[in-house]
């Protein structure tokens, strides 16, 4: 008779020596973690509080231990759309953390990954890390880095607002664009100060209000604008409000920069021989938000839309509409100065994706570059 297999029942306990110590260690690290680092995001499922737990305990002096006590304050820039992977290599690369993989995991951890807030920081590598990463949800900024894109209109730029660091509503800057209390004579009386909020990045205090915040657009706009300009507009028989509001057709119109004196040419020989200017961009601004795209920018135009009753609808009305439809940068304002002298009075897409246009003299060459 064969002896029996006496390793099998060491086999089964080791397994279950193994398993056991699995489901401790599940329990104890996000335990651990909890006591030292506080409550996890409730978006983290349990093997993600498992592993951003294990991570925080066996490395909890990356985030209680300052990296240089003796260390001197730094301004530590966040600028819009920059990753939380980016952020935390940065600030280890500035010596201001000791390890950016725990920082991260802390962030992730707590859910601060999510709150992070563009601006300008001061921030010590005498503090944490678990301060400094505190620090991120903007309780401790000191300025902030706020950014206006060509071609944004006014409520895009409301729209950024929550997220800026800057302490009032879109609802509050809204009302002060649409009322500026001060218009620097840029602006006719009674309009808002749409096409005038100058595309551009800004450092501000934190503590800018609403109304300081449009200012500070409308004198950007003032001191980009070259001084020969307005001579230029009225070389071409239009007012600096007219301009602008050309402008900020060709900034939605075009894609590269240096077509936009072409399209200008195509806007300022369809108005000298009254010819309705019948661009889409007006329409898309004067049928407003589009909730099922979410975009202020509708995209296709349908038949109905291009029959919508507006003042700025060009396919509807002739000559410019009653004022700008979006915030146009200076490439687009010198275009209007310095269009390019052509007799093109029609211009589409290529079908080739580069954002670049086919312009035609004739209605009939205009429809040769249909796209297939």
């Amino acid at each position: 008779m064969k002896p029996r297999n006496s390793c099998l029942p060491w086999m089964l306990l080791l397994a279950m020596l193994v398993a056991l110590g699995l489901v401790a260690a599940a329990v104890f690290f996000p335990l651990a973690a909890r006591q030292s680092f506080g409550e996890p995001s409730p978006s983290l499922n349990a093997w993600q509080r498992f592993s951003y737990g294990s991570e925080l305990v066996w490395n909890a002096g990356d985030l209680t231990q300052p990296r240089d006590s003796t260390g001197a304050d730094q301004l530590f820039v966040i600028p819009p759309g920059e990753g939380l992977v980016s952020i935390s290599n940065r600030l280890e690369q500035s010596g201001l953390i000791r390890h950016a993989s725990t920082f991260r995991a802390y962030l992730i951890w707590a859910g601060l990954d999510t709150v992070i807030q563009t601006g300008t920081y001061r921030i010590s590598p005498a503090q944490t890390g678990y301060d400094i990463a505190q620090m991120l949800k903007s309780t401790s900024l000191t300025e902030v880095t706020f950014t206006v894109l060509p071609g944004w209109r006014k409520e895009e730029i409301a729209a950024t607002l929550p997220t800026s660091g800057l302490e009032f509503t879109p609802e509050a800057f809204l009302t002060a664009a649409t009322s500026p209390a001060i218009s620097l004579d840029l602006i006719p009386a009674g309009a808002s100060a749409e096409g005038f909020l100058y595309p551009d990045t800004y450092i501000l205090p934190r503590t800018t209000t609403a109304d300081q915040l449009v200012s500070i657009l409308l004198q950007g706009f003032g001191s980009h604008l070259p001084a020969d300009t307005l001579s230029a507009y009225a070389s071409h028989g239009l007012t600096l409000y007219q301009a602008v509001t050309l402008a900020s057709i060709i900034q939605r119109e075009a894609m590269v920069e240096n077509e936009m004196p072409m399209i200008a040419s195509v806007f300022y020989n369809r108005l000298a021989i009254g010819m309705k200017l019948q661009t889409d961009p007006t329409v898309q601004y004067a049928l407003g938000y589009n909730s099922a795209q979410g975009t202020w920018w509708t995209d296709p135009l349908s038949v109905d839309d291009m029959q919508f009753d507006s003042p700025y609808n060009t396919y509807l009305y002739p000559g410019l509409p009653p004022g700008p439809i979006s915030n146009p940068g200076l490439a687009a304002l010198e275009a209007v100065a310095n269009p390019d002298q052509t007799n093109y009075y029609f211009f589409q897409a290529k079908c080739d994706g580069s954002g670049l246009h086919n312009f035609a003299e004739t209605f009939e060459q205009h429809q040769q570059n249909n796209c297939p």
